[in-house]
């Protein structure tokens, strides 16, 4: 008997497709899956068993079938996006048990494309840290259960990390799909704005946070975009050789990026080298108040999102993140620093096709009661280890972490792919031909 978990999201699909395998044996597979491993990893606030089960029937009937790009494939949504019939928590006990009325836009994307949700994956509150820890569980890498799967897309990544889904959708607002993606080894891509539609809590943290998919493989990172952006994304269109420039420096003076992300850079620079495309050592320009606008916009962006919860149900580094955030709203809504960076990095991305960066300056921290610990404590934690993702969000442009390599603990390495607006089908190509040479293990041992 075929098993249908650890496969990919295009071979479940064409299996299904040609009626070889139903959605409802592939989705009763992973939901055993979910049971079995799901106790040690922590990725689902909320699996939806029965509904799957039942939606899965109503795929396998449809009359498109044959034609559907995700036919009868199981996928994991982060809960801050709404899924018809059930709650958003959105990580937090100061929001409800009130069963969303409609679908979020990718979720009906991804439903009329033939996908089935299995459930809702794990964040921190209202999403702000990179590590994925609260009331409703703590998210753990399942290469290294020890460590944090990363955040804010922490459950979503570690339920296709872990084999549970084929595929995940998470957002990122400041490296929140990036960041466990590369905790995790896998695929994620933020898109660019108007990509990908986003309606992500109170404003999008003024436009900064997109939707995107997370997978094991790029050919699967690149259908469920595909699904997601309504849009073909045929590999191979882009033009080869790249000008390409590798950068280890981090962007934040005083954060170091540690030697085994450093060296995965570096190496996948020399692959990419030998594949014929021009590789450069450049910096970009980081500017000196990169750090204190990244902030600014990540807490103002809290106290948005908290603004109409009750700051009783909130933990203690929400609350104060928020109200930080707040003494940083006015000059956030009226300042121009993003266009600042925009004008800035614009010369560098005249020289230079595609960025090469390390996705991550050192191993996720500990899987650990982080929300119970203070407001500091946790920001320190999350600048340190991934401030190269941010200044992506501040410009709005396309930005992608892949596996390459591992750590000495056998968990994932990854890199970071950055390229101008438009540039998504770009780096797609460019991190399938990384995947190509230099291919990596897509599922972890959980079992």
């Amino acid at each position: 008997m075929t098993s249908w978990v650890g496969r990919t999201a295009a071979e479940i699909a064409a299996a299904v497709r040609e009626k070889r395998v139903t959605p409802r044996d592939v989705v009763a597979e992973h939901l055993a899956r979910i049971e079995q491993v799901d106790g040690r990893i922590g990725a689902f606030r909320h699996v939806r068993a029965k509904e799957a089960l039942e939606e899965a029937d109503e795929v396998g009937a449809r009359p498109d079938l044959t034609e559907l790009p995700l036919a009868g494939v199981p996928v994991a949504v982060k809960d801050n996006l709404p899924v018809r019939g059930e709650a958003t928590r959105n990580g937090t006990a100061a929001t409800d048990d009130t069963p969303a009325a409609n679908d979020h836009p990718t979720v009906a994307r991804l439903r009329a494309a033939g996908a089935v949700v299995v459930g809702l994956t794990n964040v921190p509150e209202l999403c702000v840290f990179g590590t994925t820890e609260g009331v409703h569980g703590t998210a753990r890498n399942p290469w290294d259960p020890t460590r944090t799967a990363g955040g804010s897309s922490g459950g979503s990544a570690a339920a296709v990390a872990a084999g549970m889904v084929p595929l995940g959708l998470g957002n990122d607002g400041m490296g929140s799909l990036r960041i466990p993606a590369a905790n995790c080894g896998l695929v994620g891509l933020k898109p660019g704005p108007m990509t990908v539609p986003a309606g992500i809590g109170n404003g999008d943290w003024f436009g900064m946070s997109e939707n995107g998919p997370l997978a094991t493989t790029v050919e699967d990172a690149r259908l469920l975009l595909s699904v997601l952006a309504g849009a073909d994304l045929t590999p191979g269109s882009g033009q080869f050789p790249r000008k390409i420039a590798v950068s280890v420096r981090s962007p934040l003076a005083g954060v170091p990026v540690t030697r085994a992300y450093a060296a995965a850079a570096r190496e996948a620079a020399a692959v990419l080298s030998d594949a014929g495309h021009r590789i450069r050592r450049a910096d970009p320009p980081y500017p000196w108040w990169l750090a204190t606008t990244s902030l600014a916009h990540w807490t103002a962006g809290t106290a948005v999102d908290a603004q109409d919860l009750d700051p009783r149900k909130l933990t203690r580094r929400t609350r104060v993140h928020a109200a930080v955030g707040r003494r940083c709203l006015g000059a956030v809504l009226q300042g121009d620093r993003r266009e600042q960076l925009r004008r800035l990095m614009e010369p560098f991305f005249e020289e230079h096709d595609v960025l090469l960066t390390p996705a991550l300056a050192r191993r996720g921290p500990a899987a650990a009661p982080w929300h119970e610990r203070g407001w500091l404590r946790n920001v320190i934690a999350n600048t340190r280890y991934s401030p190269l993702t941010p200044p992506w969000n501040l410009t709005g442009w396309p930005a992608m972490s892949i596996p390459f390599g591992t750590l000495p603990s056998g968990a994932a390495c990854a890199v970071q792919l950055v390229g101008p607006p438009g540039y998504e089908q770009d780096l797609l190509d460019l991190a399938g031909q990384l995947e190509e040479l230099r291919p990596w293990r897509r599922t972890a041992p959980t079992a």
